[in-house]
């Protein structure tokens, strides 16, 4: 096996970027097959890397990371290096992200203005989405973190649709913004993390050097800037407000891969760095969090109920599941963290599923206002049944994603309350109580969209003669059904990956008392 194997999750992109470079724009068919066949290999990749991961760990292997290799990048005063490793977390990111590339090409075929650009621009997300995942370097982290953030602004800006430049620029604005904060954040922890002629970005040094080195009051600062410069892209209160303009201006794909696998980032970041580099930190202010985090869950789940368009109910929607993922993880034990990783899992897949049919069907109609779509279900079945299976996952069905990723957060944020609400502070019981009623308003919004679009008279009869899914929106929305039920009828695969690693995780928090001032 090569040292360097999970780079190829970079270079496959950087050679397809190189290979549509050279095929003549006019040429479509050519440009779409180098995409489907260039994400297929990703998705073959990832397969591979999950593979040889599950066989490692299980004859013994113990290592905090696996596929693990260095590279100096500037030995220098920054010390920067290309190290790169995945544990169990990681690796269900990269199938995540590796499944929605390969979709997303497909639900992008219908691109016709500037294909190649569209591809390029596309590709250079996917590499700093990747790129992230696999960096175990703080600083090579970051950087692919921005490279995944630059291309939303064209992506939006030329290619998307209704008020995109102003999306573009709040979104790129915001998250920038956000990027401030974690930039500040990262270096304090570089510099005073360590100790003084031994500064290093090596994460697995960082999570044993910081909480020796740096004193509280200052982990304490960059703590709360790290989980707020994450918390940006993970859509969290009151920092959400360019997710739902982003993804309703976005062009398919591109909501599918920024919902799906970007916000991502921000949960995946908000662990990682911020809690398991200071973990004593976590358990002083992890409540502040927890509120904004809940407010989110709640919050997101009532917005939803009240919009038309259906991109903005279906953003909405992932404010309130990426603020669960938060809130989740801000409850610091095993069944939470589980759950948390489990509706990242989920929530890309099926939030990537209702994009891609939202795409579909606008591109038919052209109108996402429900209130103008009625009798769908007999116009379109193959799309408004792949709509229901996304709905039911949303809600939380049984036999989909959403209802075991759901079972283990609201599982073990109860025991995490209960034992708050024992020690006198009751802050996390009611902000558990309060996530929970997020399922019914999920099912309120979810059933409503069903009910007014897909079934129904016939609001316009120009839709009557209107098709159904071609082949390849088939391909999109059938691997993601596929993914979703997956998990939901076997998901003890993942979370045994997940596992192999929770526990020394959930180890750095095992002897810190979670403060609560209420």
């Amino acid at each position: 096996m090569s040292e360097f194997i999970l780079l190829y999750f970079v270079i496959i992109p950087l050679v397809m970027m190189g290979v549509l470079y050279l095929i003549p724009g006019e040429k479509k068919d050519l440009i779409r097959k180098t995409m489907a066949g260039g994400s297929a290999l990703l998705v073959a990749l990832a397969a591979y890397i999950t593979i040889e991961f599950i066989e490692q760990r299980s004859a013994g292997a113990t290592a905090p990371y696996l596929f693990t290799a260095s590279k100096v990048w500037y030995e220098g005063f920054l010390n920067i290096h290309l190290s790169l490793g995945v544990d169990g977390i990681s690796v269900a990111m990269l199938v995540l992200s590796s499944v929605i590339t390969f979709t997303g090409s497909f639900a992008s075929f219908a691109v016709e203005d500037k294909a190649k650009e569209y591809f390029l621009w596309f590709l250079m997300l996917s590499i700093g989405v990747f790129g992230f995942f696999i960096s175990i370097d703080l600083f090579t982290m970051f950087l692919f973190y921005e490279v995944a953030l630059i291309p939303m602004y064209l992506l939006i800006g030329y290619w998307g649709s209704n008020a995109k430049e102003y999306a573009a620029m709040k979104l790129t604005l915001m998250l920038m913004g956000g990027s401030a904060f974690l930039m500040v954040g990262i270096f304090g922890i570089y510099f005073m993390g360590t100790p003084d002629g031994a500064h290093t970005f090596e994460m697995v040094t960082l999570m044993e050097s910081v909480s020796k080195n740096m004193p509280i009051e200052w982990q304490h600062i960059f703590f709360c800037l790290t989980f707020v410069g994450f918390g940006v892209l993970g859509a969290m209160f009151p920092f959400h407000t360019w997710s739902p303009d982003g993804h309703a201006s976005a062009p398919t794909a591109v909501s599918m891969l920024h919902a799906g696998v970007l916000m991502k980032l921000g949960g995946y970041g908000c662990f990682r760095v911020a809690m398991c580099l200071m973990p004593q930190a976590s358990a002083d202010l992890g409540w502040i969090f927890l509120i904004l985090t809940g407010t989110s869950v709640f919050y997101g789940a009532y917005s939803a109920c009240v919009q038309n368009d259906l991109k903005y109910i279906n953003a909405y929607s992932s404010v309130s599941h990426c603020g669960m993922v938060l809130f989740a993880l801000l409850m610091m034990n095993q069944t939470a963290f589980t759950g948390a990783f489990l509706q990242m899992l989920s929530h890309g897949l099926m939030t990537a599923l209702f994009f891609s049919l939202i795409g579909s069907i606008y591109g038919r109609t052209h109108t996402r206002d429900i209130r103008l779509m009625g009798g769908m279900m007999n116009i379109m079945p193959v799309l408004c049944v792949c709509y229901v299976i996304a709905g039911m996952a949303s809600l939380g069905l049984p036999g989909l994603s959403g209802f075991v990723a759901e079972m283990n957060i609201f599982v073990g944020s109860f025991q995490r309350s209960v034992l708050s609400y024992e020690e006198g502070n009751w802050m996390f019981l009611i902000f558990t109580i309060l996530a929970c009623t997020s399922i019914v308003i999920t099912a309120v919004y979810i059933l409503r969209v069903v009910g007014k679009m897909l079934f129904g008279p016939i609001q316009d009869q120009h839709h009557a003669s209107l098709s159904d899914a071609n082949y390849f929106e088939k391909i999109a929305a059938f691997g993601l059904i596929i993914c979703v039920a997956g998990i939901g009828m076997y998901p003890s695969l993942w979370t045994g990956i997940l596992n192999f690693d929770l526990p020394r995780l959930v180890s750095l928090f095992a002897d810190k008392t979670i403060v609560a001032p209420f």
